[in-house]
């Protein structure tokens, strides 16, 4: 059986070495929520580093303090980043704000779940052949 971590409005699993999240309903970002996030993150984790697939569908606002907090104290554990969104323009926009600050780790935006899934297990892959 996968692992599985959730809260009241957010979801983690491991599947096929991958983490999943996906946002159990509409969801409206907060300090909290970011750091309730963040929290159960690292517990699934378990102190090793992630190839994560982040589904932000169901996000609907995501306000500069928590993102500052989530910039600060949210990417320890990770390998690499693949967010799925549910519009170009969303995309755009996310792609635009990265080419101004970039990640610590390979971090891309998707429209399609099979393409982010791809992209993850295509670094996963060759990460493992470089070990």
């Amino acid at each position: 059986m996968e692992k599985k971590l959730e809260n009241d409005f957010i979801k983690f699993w491991l599947e096929n070495g991958i983490l999943h999240s996906t946002f159990e309903k509409s969801t409206d970002m907060t300090l909290d929520k970011i750091k309730q996030l963040i929290e159960l993150r690292t517990a699934i984790s378990e102190g090793e580093k992630q190839y994560w697939y982040y589904d932000i569908t169901r996000l609907k606002n995501f306000p500069k303090e928590a993102r500052d907090y989530a910039d600060l104290h949210g990417q320890e554990y990770l390998y690499a980043t693949a967010v799925l969104v549910n519009s170009h323009i969303t995309k755009f926009i996310f792609n635009t704000f990265l080419k101004l600050k970039s990640a610590n780790f390979p971090f891309q935006v998707f429209t399609s779940k099979e393409k982010a899934i791809e992209w993850l297990l295509e670094l996963k892959q060759k990460n493992e052949k470089n070990l």
